[in-house]
């Protein structure tokens, strides 16, 4: 286990350069940073020139990205367009999210995986097509038409939660802009939990536990359930990367300072330094979830071992 680990350590050090560099690139073509930090009057050609060499813009992409992966194994992600370090605006943002991230992974772990496990044993009867019609209609349905539905009705009309999150962003106010982050992942679960389920009821390993007189609930947590979540916490770990970045409909909606609104204010505001500093992490963040994963496979199924 431990020669595994450092090898996927290994793996991952030229993924997460291939990774920055393909950011760095992508958010040094969206526009020129200094046009936008002057805003809709064109900047005079001396302090347009000030503002490229205060924030190394004046130099090729590449020393660029050399003298950025410098700084960031230092600790150092840079400074923003308003003077203030790209580390304090993620020391008040990312705690936010991490909030709503376990929010909506809690939502969609143990709803998602119980009604998976419902409709999974009762295939075909009327619950499971009820759950099926459900999950389906909220798959298609937008994060932003859910969202603004829950602030309308709960928020506005029945007045049973605040509108918007304050500042504070208590667990208590994240619950429902967590649930609609975790829908549609919610539903994906509950489908994927039941489809992974209903094909490992028909396997030896269940016939010969059920041949045995086992109790029904230890052939289901025991053995079925704890192979058939495997490609379950696959897509659960790959996802918590995906909410955390791609919360920026929700925490706009709910007007929550996260990641999201951190990363839409600099797209908008053409902030390379916030941006590529929010993705870097978020690379991160990919990265040690999907290494946590294949270290839970071991835990799941006992035949699973790592060199």
């Amino acid at each position: 286990m431990g020669r595994y680990v450092i090898r996927r350590l290994v793996q991952m050090v030229p993924v997460f350069a291939g990774a920055t560099l393909l950011i760095f690139l992508m958010v040094n073509v969206m526009g020129d940073p200094v046009a936008g930090l002057c805003g809709d009057r064109q900047c005079d050609p001396a302090t347009a020139a000030r503002l490229r060499t205060e924030f190394g813009l004046d130099q090729p992409v590449w020393r660029q990205y050399l003298t950025y992966m410098g700084n960031v194994f230092t600790g150092d992600f840079g400074t923003a367009f308003n003077g203030q370090p790209v580390t304090e605006l993620m020391s008040t943002a990312f705690p936010v999210t991490v909030r709503l991230t376990l929010v909506a992974v809690l939502f969609e772990t143990v709803i998602g995986v119980t009604l998976g496990v419902v409709t999974g044993l009762r295939r075909g009867r009327p619950v499971d097509t009820g759950v099926l019609l459900v999950t389906l209609v909220v798959i298609s349905v937008p994060t932003f038409v859910t969202g603004l539905l829950l602030q309308l009705l709960l928020g506005v009309e029945w007045g049973w939660i605040k509108p918007s999150v304050s500042p504070a962003a208590t667990l208590g106010e994240l619950v429902v802009p967590g649930l609609v982050l975790a829908s549609v992942s919610l539903a994906y679960v509950t489908r994927l939990t039941r489809t992974s389920l209903a094909e490992n009821r028909r396997s030896d390993y269940v016939r010969t536990a059920v041949a045995k007189g086992l109790p029904r609930r230890r052939v289901v947590t025991r053995h079925l359930l704890r192979n058939s979540l495997i490609p379950v916490v696959t897509f659960i770990g790959t996802d918590i990367g995906a909410l955390m970045g791609g919360a920026i409909v929700t925490e706009r909606i709910f007007n929550i300072h996260g990641v999201g609104f951190q990363l839409y204010q600099g797209i908008l505001r053409q902030n390379t330094q916030t941006v590529v500093g929010f993705v870097t992490v978020l690379v991160l963040v990919f990265l040690v979830a999907n290494l946590l994963v294949d270290l839970l496979y071991a835990v799941l199924d006992p035949r699973i071992r790592y060199a």
